[in-house]
C-alpha cells in the first residue's frame, strides 16, 4: 500500500447528494488535502433496483458546486486502480471470492430463503436474540447440493474463525473491539452473483490503496466484518474513523422523511445559497478549529483540519447558523460577481447602490432577486393596511420640499424625529411602508432613494 494519504467518498446512486453524504465527502476531502493526499470518488452501484436516474451526476455535480473536486472519479479515472463503478468490477469480486473458497476461507451456502427463515425461527424459539448463521444446520443430499450448485442457487459466506477479536483504533472514538462469535458467518456474494457491500468495499479500498476511511457511525457494525475480510485475505487495513450523527434542532437524527428541513444540497443550490457558506458550515458539523474560528475559507479549512479535533458528540443542523454563513460570504462578493447572476439592466450608479445596500443582509441569490423585483416590478397600490398619521404627513411635507437625494431623505427622517419626538419603530415603520410598500428592508434612506423621485413623491403626496 502507498504511503500517500488516499481517502474516498463512495455513495450509491440511489438518491441525490444529502447533507450527511456531503459532510462525509467534505471531511474525507479536507483530511486528504490537509496531508497533501488524494480524494477519490467511487460509485457503489450494484443495488440495481434502487439506483435512480441521474443519481451519479447529482452526486458529482453537487460536490463540484460545493468546491469538493475529486482527484479521481468515474469521469477522471486512474488506470492503475481499475474502474470506479462497482458494476464494472464484478469479475474482480468473483475472482477474489473464488480464491477465498479455494483456501477454505469462504464457502458456498445453499440455503433457500425459506430454509434461512426456518433456521432463524428455530433460533428465536430457542431464545437466541440475534441470529447467527449455522453453517452445519442445512441437511441436503449431495445430489440436491449438486443441483443447486449447477443452477447457481447459493450465496458465498465468509468462514469466520471462532472467538477471534476484531479491533481498531477509531480516529474519532478510540479503541473498539468485537468478537467473531458475535458476528457469525456472513454473506460476501449474494445468490444473484453480486457482492455484498462489506465485501466489495474491502476489495475496492484495498485495490485503490485507500489509507483512511471516514464515514458515518452507522458503519461501525460493518467495520468488524470488513476487518475479518482483510484478515482472511492478509491485506493491510486502512485507518477507520466513524463520524457522529447530524441531528435536527430537537436532537433527533436527520431523517430523509423529515420534510421540515431541506436535506439535499440540490435544494440549497436551487435556492441560491452560496456554496462557500455551505462548505464552511458543513466543515463545523462535527469538527472545530483549534483557534475556535468559525468563518474560514476553503484554504484555511484545509490548513487547519486536524483529525484529532473531530467531535465525539452529535452535531445540530442549525439552518439559522447556515444562513449566517451564507450571509457573511454574500457580503464579500464583488458587485461584478453578483451582477453576473442578477444581470441588472440599470445604470452603473444605481446598480452599485442597490448591490452595496442589499448584499449586506441577503442570505441567497434568490433573496437578492426578490429584493431587485421590488424596484423592477413596483407595486401600484399599498397592500398593507395603514392609516395616515403625524409621522407620515410630517415626513412627506419635509421631503417634498427638498431635492431628492439620499442625504435629504435621511435629513427628512431626522427632522421628523426631532419635530415629533418619535423614534425607533414608531418613526421608521410608517415611513418605510408609505414609501417602499414593504414592512422590512435595508437602510431606509437608500431603500427609498432606489425607487427614484417620481415614484417616491407620487406615493408621498397621498400622505402630505
Amino acid at each position: 500500500m502507498t504511503n500517500k494519504i488516499r481517502t474516498r467518498y463512495a455513495p450509491s446512486p440511489t438518491g441525490y447528494l444529502h447533507i450527511g453524504g456531503a459532510r462525509t465527502a467534505l471531511f474525507n476531502y479536507l483530511y486528504a488535502k490537509h496531508f497533501g493526499g488524494e480524494f477519490i470518488f467511487r460509485l457503489e452501484d450494484t443495488d440495481i433496483e434502487r439506483n435512480v436516474e441521474g443519481g451519479e451526476a447529482s452526486q458529482l455535480d453537487n460536490l463540484a458546486w460545493l468546491g469538493i473536486i475529486p482527484d479521481e472519479s468515474p469521469l477522471k479515472p486512474n488506470k492503475k486502480y481499475g474502474k470506479y463503478r462497482q458494476s464494472e468490477r464484478l469479475d474482480l469480486y468473483k475472482q477474489i471470492a473464488e480464491d477465498l473458497i479455494k483456501h477454505n476461507l469462504a464457502y458456498k451456502a445453499y440455503d433457500s430463503t425459506e430454509e434461512l427463515k426456518k433456521q432463524h425461527d428455530e433460533q428465536e424459539k430457542a431464545g437466541i436474540v440475534s441470529f447467527r448463521y449455522d453453517r452445519n444446520w442445512l441437511k441436503i443430499s449431495p445430489e440436491e447440493k449438486a443441483k443447486r450448485d449447477k443452477n447457481n442457487e447459493y450465496s458465498i459466506r465468509l468462514a469466520l474463525p471462532k472467538n477471534e477479536v476484531y479491533e481498531w483504533n477509531d480516529l474519532v472514538r478510540g479503541l473498539i473491539s468485537v468478537n467473531s462469535d458475535d458476528i457469525g458467518d456472513f454473506v460476501i456474494v449474494k445468490s444473484d452473483g453480486y457482492p455484498t457491500y462489506n465485501f466489495a468495499v474491502v476489495v475496492d479500498d484495498h485495490s485503490m490503496e485507500i489509507s483512511h476511511v471516514l464515514r458515518g457511525e452507522e458503519h461501525i457494525t460493518n467495520t468488524p466484518k470488513q476487518i475479518a475480510i482483510y484478515k482472511a485475505l492478509k491485506w493491510d487495513m486502512p485507518l477507520f474513523g466513524h463520524l457522529t450523527i447530524i441531528t435536527n434542532m430537537e436532537g433527533k437524527k436527520l431523517s430523509k422523511r423529515d420534510t421540515s428541513l431541506k436535506q439535499f444540497i440540490e435544494d440549497y443550490k436551487n435556492e441560491g445559497y452560496l456554496p462557500e457558506g455551505i462548505f464552511n458550515f458543513l466543515a463545523l458539523l462535527g469538527w472545530t478549529s483549534a483557534d475556535a474560528k468559525e468563518l474560514m475559507t476553503k484554504e484555511e479549512l484545509i490548513q487547519k483540519f486536524e483529525p484529532e479535533r473531530l467531535s465525539k458528540s452529535p452535531s445540530k443542523f442549525d439552518i439559522i447558523k447556515m444562513d449566517w454563513f451564507s450571509k457573511q460570504y454574500m457580503k464579500t462578493k464583488s458587485n461584478e460577481e453578483l451582477n453576473k447572476i442578477l444581470k441588472i439592466k440599470k445604470d452603473k450608479e444605481w446598480t452599485t447602490l442597490f448591490l452595496d445596500t442589499y448584499k449586506q443582509n441577503a442570505v441567497t441569490y434568490n433573496q437578492l432577486k426578490e429584493d431587485l423585483n421590488i424596484y423592477l416590478k413596483t407595486k401600484k397600490t399599498l397592500d398593507i393596511p395603514y392609516e395616515k398619521n403625524n409621522v407620515l404627513s410630517t415626513f412627506a411635507s419635509i421631503l417634498l420640499n427638498k431635492e431628492f437625494s439620499i442625504e435629504n431623505i435621511q435629513s427628512a427622517i431626522d427632522e421628523t424625529k426631532n419635530k415629533l419626538n418619535v423614534k425607533g419603530k414608531d418613526l421608521f415603520m410608517p415611513i418605510r411602508i408609505a414609501t417602499t410598500y414593504e414592512e422590512h428592508g435595508p437602510e431606509l434612506a437608500k431603500a427609498i432613494f432606489l425607487f427614484g423621485k417620481e415614484i417616491v413623491f407620487e406615493r408621498l403626496k397621498k400622505w402630505s
